[in-house]
């Protein structure tokens, strides 16, 4: 895409009502904001305020003099009134639908915009201090926990809009559902604190926020032209703060760049300053503010507010009590990568470190957490599974020592796989027993309950549950490895150690034929029928029995649909798995045919019933 950067170049044109063309540069509109907001003052003082010298500041008074924007005692004219009301901010959209993940642990009880900074809410913080400016057209954007928002509409009169894709995308997505809102406008992510207020009813120009504080964690830095332009890898630069601001001059193009790049699918998970980039570097001015705070994580919260309740989380008191320690004493919380049934985040005390599990949208549904429970109780000597420290049956939190030095296995390395199937061949050879079953079509049928009547999103969904159907009618009567079952055997959840290989995640297990194990493999590696052979010879050592194979391509199919079904619930609740759910359906059609012509070349036949 091309780009028309004239108009957010260094020098600006400015159309008065005389129909007066002046060239106005950031200095210059810089010095009168200040003038229009604190009068006259020493120019030493103006230096000092806008964060230029004392001889820049001289030039800019004798242009906005020569050309009457200010009269000699520095009054603002008509002209600059004119100027100032065709720039004045009148909206502004607060960013507030995502997860927070990197809030843990207290993102799971509150979202990250309600949280308290001495005494009042960063939102209805940010809120007020844009109604001392005389902005009251203000729409916020949610997701996460949207109905908490509601007491916002009757308190403050903002209006809400809701981003349902706020789980899949970023704030890209957000920022155009509200494109049109896009003129004069101020853009604020939740989850700032400013101890002064950052807005003016004064602005004369399009600019993103900056801090003079040196990260890496950032794309631009500022430069000796007074330009935002984009970092190099490991490059230091400026913390981005991510208030903006928006004039009817520039937000033409950055509305047309927003709505482009949000359609696109490698802008799903982009932050919408990529909207602000022109080349090497940003196409709207800086505005450098040290006064404000990025809450984004615990400890940040921390840093900004000790007294604040939501540090004394049940999730941390937890903690706190299990390995008998302060609060503060708690440290490095750190999200861990947001799993497919779980949010689950790491720590450390005095200094070992810890992973806590939380179980994530949905799971009370999915987790029978007692049934979990009994089978922790049944392996914990058996060295089976990660040392577990804190384990509640009734809600699902665990704590468990961090293993360092850890990786789990690569499906496409087989060796890897085959140190994993040695391990769940002895793990199946111990015969563990538990009082519950995993039934895999009551479960399949339970997953589809959950969709509360709407059809599958695959149009030939009954057609395959049907077939699926005389799968079972094939497996129930085959011989069975009964036993203890981890369900969830997939490469993620076997952990490879410096000396021991760990099978954690023990959520699902329940007594089942322990074949289906493999399977449930297969299918999560998304593993073609040349590797599905490969794994199923590594388990039995290049010795299965042709019926029991064709037992485990059963089972892939019917697992499968299990997962698709269980994909379209959490689908629902706005989780998506990508080509995962996708590849799942296509397991349980693929592998029917599979077993049908197998059993056929036998002279056998599947029940059509």
């Amino acid at each position: 895409m091309q780009f028309n950067l004239h108009s957010f170049s260094f020098y600006t044109t400015m159309f008065t009502s005389q129909g007066v063309n002046d060239y106005m540069n950031i200095i210059d509109k810089s010095v009168l904001k200040k003038i229009y907001e604190l009068g006259k003052v020493s120019q030493r003082h103006l230096a000092d305020v806008c964060g230029y010298s004392l001889g820049k500041i001289n030039q800019s008074i004798q242009f906005l003099q020569n050309n009457e924007y200010i009269d000699s005692n520095w009054n603002l004219t008509d002209k600059s009134q004119v100027l100032i009301e065709s720039y004045k901010p009148k909206k502004a959209i607060i960013l507030a639908a995502g997860l927070g993940m990197r809030m843990v642990p207290i993102n799971t009880e509150v979202p990250k915009a309600l949280l308290k900074v001495k005494g009042q809410t960063l939102i209805e913080r940010l809120i007020c201090q844009l109604h001392e400016v005389g902005v009251y057209d203000i729409c916020i954007v949610v997701g996460f926990m949207k109905e908490e928002f509601e007491f916002l509409i009757d308190d403050y009169h903002v209006s809400l809009v809701c981003n349902m894709e706020y789980a899949r995308k970023n704030n890209m997505y957000s920022l155009d559902l509200v494109n049109s809102n896009l003129e004069n406008t101020y853009i604020v992510p939740c989850d700032i604190w400013c101890e002064e207020n950052p807005f003016s009813a004064c602005e004369l120009y399009s600019w993103y926020m900056i801090k003079n504080e040196e990260t890496l964690n950032t794309s631009v830095r500022l430069n000796k032209k007074f330009e935002l332009v984009k970092t190099k890898m490991n490059e230091v630069g400026d913390t981005m703060i991510g208030i903006s601001y928006i004039s009817f001059m520039d937000a033409p193009l950055i509305r047309k760049r927003i709505s482009s790049m949000s359609c696109q699918r490698e802008y799903e998970h982009a932050f919408w300053e990529d909207a602000l980039y022109g080349k090497d570097k940003m196409i709207v001015s800086p505005y450098v503010f040290n006064k404000a705070y990025e809450v984004n994580t615990y400890e940040q919260l921390r840093d900004l507010d000790e007294d604040t309740e939501i540090l004394n989380s049940q999730l941390m008191q937890i903690i706190s009590d299990t390995l008998h320690c302060e609060l503060s004493d708690i440290q490095s919380i750190y999200p861990l990568k947001k799993g497919m049934t779980n949010r689950s985040f790491s720590f450390e005390v005095n200094p070992k470190r810890y992973i806590m599990r939380v179980p994530g949208e949905g799971t009370d549904k999915l987790i029978n957490r007692r049934h979990e429970y009994d089978v922790y109780q049944v392996i914990k000597d058996e060295h089976i599974c990660d040392p577990v420290i804190y384990m509640n049956p009734d809600n699902g939190y665990k704590i468990t020592e961090y293993i360092e030095d850890a990786h789990a296995c690569d499906p496409t390395y087989f060796g890897d796989v085959c140190d994993c199937m040695k391990k769940l061949r002895a793990f199946h050879n111990k015969k563990l027993k538990v009082n519950h079953t995993f039934e895999v079509f009551e479960e399949l049928e339970k997953y589809e309950s959950y969709w509360q009547g709407a059809p599958s999103i695959y149009r030939d969904y009954k057609e395959t549950k049907k077939h699926i159907y005389e799968l079972k009618e094939f497996v129930d009567g085959q011989p069975k490895e009964w036993g203890l079952s981890h369900i969830d055997s997939v490469p993620d959840n076997f952990l490879f150690s410096k000396d021991e290989l760990y099978l954690i995640d023990w959520e699902y297990a329940g007594m089942q034929d322990q074949h289906i194990d493999i399977a449930m493999f297969a299918i999560y590696s998304m593993y073609d029928r040349n590797d599905v052979e490969t794994l199923i010879d590594l388990y039995f050592d290049n010795d299965c029995d042709d019926m029991v194979r064709i037992k485990i391509y059963a089972y892939i199919a019917i697992c499968g649909l299990l997962w698709s079904n269980w994909c379209e619930y959490k689908r629902n609740l706005g989780v998506e798995f990508g080509e995962y759910s996708l590849k799942q359906y296509r397991y349980a059609k693929e592998y029917y045919r599979i077993v049908k012509e197998m059993l056929e070349e036998r002279g056998m036949c599947l029940c059509t019933k």
